[in-house]
């Protein structure tokens, strides 16, 4: 079963991460084993203390959410060597029904070439000259299902050569007269003893026994024995060429697990082969695709939590499939083929609203993973400072803080104490950042919270610097750092656009593209539904 990924937003905060791990925790907990926690960008220094601090990993990273090659149901025939004989081959190929070609691999599992029926076909229609080309004996062998009757064999690899019948001896026209021959006789001592006595190449006994006579004889002939006719024999024998001198193997079209499907159609289109060979990262192959498979590809599937705005989301999430959204913010642009389960509440922090429906399925969560969704709502609330946070954030978080046995106030502590000294000026600005687009407005803000705003605003310039170079690369209307200082409850604004705007929003004459907002915790909240006001 493919896993449903279930994902926060593409700056992922500890709420994001936290929510999503908390709901696959729950929906396999309830039986439902397909759920995975993944997430979008970079795990933050607060969120990895949260993990560590109750023992888990982070999740899963996943960069897109397009229908790529491995999301479909492509063959898997088998994979042939280039030492496979022809008649191995062929037989393996009037085996694989639907399919017209199989992959030839290299030593290492890498694409050699593509046999199908056509090479082996068009093989057999060149065979008029009778000539056998060097073939490994063990390939005789197998085709012939012979066994070497003397001690020539032994030391003979190969075999080639013209191909004989044996005829009445009468027919001195038709008799072998080289060395380099391969004579294919039944019980007809005259001609064995011939050939022998020539030191041909190779003599194939069709179901007839060696004279003991005849076996005594000092020859440099290969001596087989085969239950086939002569008439049968002289054909299979053909059929012992290896299949890497008979497939295709120049000018193949191959794809990649990763490939998007639609770029594949187009390349489908363009080359109308009957199959093509798939590979890995590694180059190895690792099945075969027909233009069947394109017609109904499987879509991933995938649940939101913490955000429900495309922008925000995975790239390619058009191409899957929505089953679920759970949030606390403003509704936005994502639109869904089919119906789905929609719970968005007014609350602090998403893990509140998960954390009810444990509750409403009767289920507790663990001791660690409770002490996670604790720190979680800490973070998403700050502290229960934030103007989004509610009675209910409040009595959850204690709720799962009891679960876990661990202090609020000391967790608070360990998150919000975290060094970020030693982060870029790159590395804060996009860590919590998020693309709006409002009335026509495109801008960005990205949030930053910290217990000593007045030190990171020493970082103002290199700030600026980027949020410039992020504004033109964009073209967005405006781009604005929060630093969110948890003691002293208010937001230094950082911010690049017009002065005219950050003064109608707020209400506060900005210095030098800086103000302080006292109490301003939220960018849901307090932030974004200022200029919604002001540009709707």
């Amino acid at each position: 079963m493919d896993p449903i990924y279930v994902t926060g937003h593409r700056n992922p905060d500890t709420d994001s991460i936290v929510a999503a791990m908390a709901y696959a925790a729950l929906r396999n907990a309830v039986g439902d084993r397909e759920y995975e926690a993944a997430c979008l960008g970079h795990v933050s220094d607060e969120t990895n203390i949260v993990l560590n601090r109750f023992g888990f990993e982070a999740p899963k990273r996943i960069h897109s959410m397009y229908t790529q090659i491995h999301d479909l149901d492509f063959d898997t025939p088998p994979f042939l060597s280039t030492a496979v004989t022809v008649g191995r081959g062929w037989d393996i190929l009037q085996q694989q029904k639907g399919i017209s070609a199989v992959p030839v691999i290299n030593e290492d599992g890498t694409l050699y070439g593509m046999l199908s029926r056509e090479n082996v076909a068009s093989y057999n229609m060149e065979l008029g000259s009778g000539v056998l080309a060097p073939v490994p004996l063990f390939n005789v062998l197998s085709v012939l299902e012979g066994k070497v009757l003397n001690d020539a064999g032994d030391h003979t690899d190969t075999l080639s050569g013209e191909i004989f019948i044996a005829l009445p001896q009468n027919r001195e026209n038709l008799l072998f007269h080289k060395k380099e021959s391969i004579v294919l006789c039944g019980h007809q001592p005259d001609m064995i003893k011939r050939a022998l006595e020539m030191n041909v190449n190779c003599l194939i006994l069709c179901q007839a026994e060696l004279d003991p006579e005849l076996r005594e004889m000092q020859t440099q002939t290969c001596i087989i024995s085969t239950p086939f006719d002569a008439y049968r024999a002289a054909r299979l024998i053909f059929q012992a060429a290896p299949i890497g001198k008979i497939c295709r193997s120049s000018g193949l079209v191959c794809f990649h697990l990763e490939d998007k499907v639609d770029d594949v159609k187009e390349q489908v289109l363009k080359f109308r082969e009957h199959c093509y060979p798939i590979l890995d990262e590694n180059e190895k192959v690792v099945g075969v695709l027909t233009r069947y498979h394109l017609l109904r590809p499987r879509r991933k599937r995938v649940v939101l939590v913490d955000h429900n705005e495309a922008s925000q989301s995975v790239p390619g999430l058009e191409e899957a499939e929505i089953l679920e959204i759970i949030d606390h913010h403003r509704l936005a642009d994502i639109q869904t083929a089919n119906p789905i389960y929609v719970r968005n509440e007014p609350v602090g922090s998403t893990n509140t609203i998960i954390a009810g429906m444990f509750q409403d399925r009767g289920l507790i969560p663990s001791e660690k993973m409770a002490g996670m969704m604790a720190a979680a709502i800490l973070s998403d609330t700050v502290m229960f400072k934030s103007p989004t946070c509610t009675e209910r954030d409040i009595r959850t978080a204690e709720r799962m803080a009891r679960i876990a046995n661990v202090s609020l106030e000391e967790l608070g502590r360990e998150i919000f104490s975290a060094s970020l000294e030693h982060r870029t000026e790159e590395d804060l600005l996009f860590a919590d950042y998020k693309d709006f687009h409002i009335a026509g407005h495109d801008f960005a803000v990205s949030q930053v919270t910290c217990v000593d705003s007045p030190k990171m605003l020493e970082r103002k310039d290199a700030f600026l610097k980027l949020m410039q170079q992020e504004k033109a690369k964009k073209n967005l209307s405006m781009m604005i750092l929060m630093l969110t200082d948890v003691l002293k409850e208010g937001t230094q604004l950082i911010y690049v656009g017009d002065d005219e705007v950050i003064q109608n929003a707020f209400g506060v004459s900005p210095r030098d593209n800086t103000l302080f907002l006292p109490g301003v915790m939220s960018r849901k909240k307090q932030i974004i539904p200022m200029l919604s006001a002001l540009w709707g």
